[in-house]
């Protein structure tokens, strides 16, 4: 009996720990996963391997993307909390990370993708070949506008 509790205590430290997996699993929205969805097809496009979606990366974009909706104002830095602080504070150890945001009423999917490509500095971060992870967050503000948060991330080393 003590050799079955000792086997359950190490696997369910493993699963917290998120060495088999199970911890890691996220549930994106029907949105974030298109919005996934539409940055793995632009990076195939360009030859590029698709990112995979990450817990911490997702939390940290949802968390912004609430605070912006809160707040009612876009922006990489809110509250004194750079992307950067955002990612660290989801215990997330990068290499490198970036972060992608949008805010609009009315819009679908497909136009906020299109705005992110169209612009230079947000295509770049989709199409970066350095990143292998992203976590999005969408939230609605009172007044009906959505908040888009990307997060972009390679993981340290180790």
């Amino acid at each position: 009996m003590q050799r079955q509790h000792a086997v359950g205590l190490v696997l369910t430290t493993l699963l917290l720990a998120g060495r088999l997996g199970a911890a890691d699993e996220v549930k994106l929205s029907a949105d974030e996963e298109k919005i996934v969805e539409l940055v793995n097809k632009a990076r195939e496009e360009k030859k590029l391997p698709p990112l995979k979606v990450n817990r911490q990366l997702t939390e940290a974009a949802r968390k912004h993307s609430a605070n912006m909706a809160k707040l009612e104002k876009m922006d990489h830095v809110l509250e004194g909390k750079k992307p950067s602080d955002r990612v660290k504070a989801e215990n997330y150890d990068y290499s490198k990370m970036g972060e992608n945001i949008a805010a609009g009423e009315g819009w679908k999917i497909d136009d906020v993708h299109k705005a992110w490509m169209e612009s230079e500095k947000h295509r770049d971060n989709i199409l970066d070949a350095d990143y292998t992870e992203i976590g999005v967050g969408l939230a609605r503000s009172d007044k009906g506008e959505v908040y888009y948060t990307q997060v972009f991330g390679k993981p340290q080393k180790k």
